[in-house]
């Protein structure tokens, strides 16, 4: 069997990376170094995914001993064994059609457009000088930050690393820090308004009814 060498792209990997970085930073809009640092991160983790969709396969490279034994005939350096879900649930056929590949899509699409949803209203919130408190914001207090961890989650389905699974959690946890701090900003802001408002409005999952006393 002829294997090949589907990766050393780096083409690909430089404008992909800069395509959803630049994609969100439009929405992100850092400003603190906090902000920086979040975003910095978010950032490297876009740079690792790409870097061994397309360019080298390191966690293939690492797995490549366990994946040889327990699926030989495997070509390891060939793209589709980079979809590891797929080769570990023992698929078939072309892995860009699988469940699993289509719920990452799902993720990743609809976190983007709901980044770019989101922002609209946040943006209109915060040229009046009021708490946003429509559209994703009626629901959560924090939709911007789920469309970060619902890409994130999606890459991570679609195309799993061992450096984005260690860098997954940390994302995770420094976002839900932001949100913290991000929210005694607000008090100090908007005072007993944003009060009300997170009393009735979860931060990060949004309940199957609303209370109507929000403020």
């Amino acid at each position: 069997m002829r294997h090949t060498f589907d990766y050393g792209f780096w083409n690909i990997v430089f404008i992909n990376s800069l395509i959803f970085i630049i994609f969100a930073f439009s929405f992100a809009r850092p400003r603190s170094l906090r902000d920086w640092r979040t975003f910095g991160t978010f950032s490297a983790f876009i740079v690792a995914l790409f870097t061994e969709m397309y360019g080298f396969p390191l966690t293939i490279y690492l797995l490549s001993g366990w994946l040889s034994k327990h699926y030989p005939g495997i070509n390891l350096y060939g793209h589709d064994a980079g979809h590891i879900w797929y080769t570990l649930l023992g698929l078939h056929g072309d892995p860009h059609q699988n469940p699993v590949h289509e719920l990452s899509n799902w993720l990743i699409l609809g976190g983007l457009l709901f980044l770019a949803f989101t922002w609209v209203f946040l943006y209109w919130a915060q040229r009046k000088r009021k708490v946003a408190t429509t559209g994703p914001y009626y629901f959560i207090r924090h939709p911007q930050y789920v469309a970060f961890i619902a890409i994130m989650t999606g890459f991570l389905l679609q195309w799993p690393t061992i450096l984005t699974l260690l860098m997954y959690p940390v994302l995770v946890t420094m976002y839900v820090r932001l949100a913290r701090i991000e929210e005694r900003e607000a008090i100090e802001q908007f005072g007993e308004a944003y009060v009300r408002y997170a009393a009735v409005t979860p931060g990060f999952f949004p309940l199957l009814w609303r209370r109507k006393n929000a403020g």
